[in-house]
């Protein structure tokens, strides 16, 4: 059934981004007077197929994983005179760099709907009040003390989390001085700290920003009490039920949830007792923690089993909500906001800044795509205009069979005044095969090594 979610997940994701980036080259060309012959969502065989008035084809092919609108062009099929005036190739470079240009923009500009929707209907958030610091971290140096809310970074407000994690991510490498404020309840005034990220660097693989810098999240105390347990998992077979709580490891307290977690992942293959109670009844259990290796090598304990999740204090959430006017504006900021730090990010990996096991591909796409549905319509229209901006970015990469590139070779042309050669278009595309191919390679490989 997972696997299933997650499929169906990356169909409905993948069917919505491709659609919007196809429409736009579809409607820019019908304003161009350009005779559009098929409109496809998915590759392969047409599942459903339908035609307009003006003969377009609609096509819902069998493989999800992109789409296409093909046009009348003489270049790759006799066009008889009474069309040719509606022929891709007859246009002037200028229309057709608006009609490749299009697919790429509009996956750059949906994202400011969707954001000027969720800032329009209130986005829910937990505010961002610092639970510890990191000993000897980046914040612990700089005298950050726990129990404040953090207010601003860099300059800039930051009333959740995830503001916090994106402002200090675009500092990445940067080696700069940052300064955090912070706001106590005992204080009127607020707190500024300088975090000095001169020698900073993290692994965004194995962890966030926030957490690099030493900085750890609030969270109320979460008891040892079970509320999910995987099938045929060793949870399972020790004989632990949903709603039973963990009172004691090895005649010791068990403590937070955290604490029984980094127990278990201490004591890969070693037997461990426990006393749990159960409907006010003490049993005693022992589990032995399966092995689980990860990328690094390191071997760590597993037992199958998921906490039960506990109330947040109504003091501690928050609703981030503007009017139809200001929903706006965030909107397109946070749009370009997300535009410039995935064009920084792009420019630090080439750099060396930051690792190309950074990259995803589909798998990692659908497995994100299922748990951002899972987590609500808030969560998934977030990662639909994340993924819609990395999307835009790619497509407008000068690589050749690319829109990027055949915008390239549009500005050479209306530079030179003549169309760039075939034969360099075809040495283009070779290189453009090759380098996309290859990206593609490193991403699958990563979502492999991630699986």
């Amino acid at each position: 059934m997972d696997f299933l979610t997650t499929i169906l997940a990356m169909i409905v994701t993948l069917g919505i981004l491709v659609t919007i980036h196809e429409y736009g080259h579809f409607w820019v060309a019908r304003r161009c007077g350009i005779k559009v012959l098929r409109f496809s969502v998915g590759f392969g065989k047409p599942l459903v197929r339908w035609r307009d008035k003006q003969d377009t084809e609609y096509v819902i092919a069998a493989i999800p994983l992109g789409g296409y609108v093909s046009m009348l062009d003489e270049r790759e099929a006799d066009v008889p005179e009474s069309l040719r005036s509606q022929a891709f190739n007859r246009k002037t470079v200028y229309q057709r760099f608006a009609v490749v240009a299009a697919g790429p923009l509009v996956n750059l500009i949906f994202p400011i709907f969707v954001y000027w929707a969720l800032f329009l209907s209130g986005t829910s958030a937990l505010v961002p009040v610092i639970g510890s610091v990191k000993p000897q971290s980046i914040a612990e140096v700089s005298g950050v003390i726990p129990g404040g809310e953090i207010i601003a970074v860099d300059g800039h407000i930051t009333p959740t989390w995830d503001d916090i994690n994106l402002r200090l991510a675009a500092r990445i490498g940067d080696q700069a001085m940052v300064p955090l404020e912070v706001r106590y309840k005992s204080q009127q005034s607020s707190q500024t700290y300088v975090l000095d990220l001169q020698q900073w660097t993290l692994d965004l693989e194995t962890e966030s920003p926030l957490s690099s810098v030493g900085l750890v999240v609030y969270r109320p105390v979460v008891p040892v009490v079970i509320g999910r347990v995987e099938p045929s998992g060793q949870a399972e077979l020790s004989g632990l039920q949903v709603g039973d709580e963990i009172v004691r490891v090895n005649g010791a307290p068990a403590g937070k949830w955290e604490d029984f977690v980094a127990l278990i992942q201490a004591n890969a293959g070693q037997e461990l007792r426990l006393e749990v109670v159960r409907n006010d009844e003490a049993i005693l259990l022992s589990i032995i923690p399966a092995e689980k290796r990860w990328e690094s090598g390191d071997v760590t304990g597993y037992i199958g089993a998921g906490v039960q999740p506990v109330e947040w204090p109504e003091d501690m959430r928050r609703v981030v909500q503007y009017g139809v006017f200001e929903s706006a504006e965030h909107a397109v900021r946070k749009t370009w906001q997300m535009i410039t730090l995935t064009l920084d990010s792009i420019w630090k990996m080439l750099e060396g800044i930051l690792s190309v096991k950074n990259l995803s591909g589909p798998i990692t796409i659908a497995k994100v795509a299922a748990a951002s549905a899972a987590s609500g319509l808030e969560t998934f229209a977030s990662f639909l205009a994340y993924l819609s901006i990395s999307l835009g970015i790619l497509n407008l990469l000068p690589i050749p069979m690319l829109d990027g590139g055949h915008l390239v070779y549009y500005c050479i042309e209306i530079i030179r005044g003549r169309p760039v050669s075939e034969k360099v278009q075809a040495v283009g595309l070779r290189l453009g095969m090759a380098v996309l191919f290859t990206l593609m390679g490193v991403a699958i490989f990563n979502d492999l090594m991630r699986l």
